[in-house]
């Protein structure tokens, strides 16, 4: 060990698709990369290996979209905290433009498939809505008991707040028909 002071430089190795959505992050936020790496770094938040596999999770998914992913919501009985020994974990995976939504994403995925803490992980990937579009029923599921797990900016998060507001308010209704569920918008 050397007394001498840190230089305050060093090279950090990472997967290249989440050097990608860091790239991404930083390009959004109109800060330099190493400057948004030192202020993530410095910010107290929770440590995302407490939560087992999903930081694997995470460096797929950038993987899988590179810059275009924009965030990752889990939800289900994971984030009701009902998970079972046969239940999977599912993922809202969040792409930006022009990501088509295909099935070779899913394929992409399936080629080195997540296991967090011995249950696998199920993407659902999706685009962020855009403000004029009809709220989808998965969106609606995911704003009931979804838990950000990563985000590069606070799109996603802000939202499901909007969606949850819309809950809260009866602006947006779950019903049933034939036993079949669905969300309604309400004026």
């Amino acid at each position: 060990m050397s007394d001498s002071p840190a230089s305050g430089r060093f090279v950090l190795r990472i997967d290249p698709g989440l050097h990608a959505a860091l790239r991404a992050a930083a390009r959004a936020q109109g800060v330099s990369l190493n400057e948004y790496c030192a202020t993530r770094l410095a910010t107290p938040i929770g440590e995302l290996h407490a939560f087992g596999g999903a930081a694997q999770a995470v460096r797929h998914a950038a993987a899988v979209l590179g810059d275009a992913l924009v965030g990752i919501v889990a939800f289900g009985s994971w984030a009701r905290g009902e998970l079972a020994d046969s239940s999977d974990i599912d993922l809202l995976v969040v792409a930006d433009e022009p990501v088509a939504i295909t099935r070779a994403l899913y394929r992409q995925w399936d080629a080195a498939p997540v296991v967090w803490n011995g249950h696998a992980v199920e993407p659902h990937f999706v685009r962020m809505p855009v403000a004029a579009q009809a709220i989808s029923g998965l969106w609606a599921e995911v704003a009931l008991d979804g838990i950000v797990i990563f985000e590069r900016d606070l799109r996603v998060a802000a939202h499901l707040a909007h969606l949850r507001r819309a809950l809260a308010s009866g602006r947006l209704r779950r019903g049933e028909v034939h036993g079949q569920g669905y969300w309604a918008q309400v004026a």
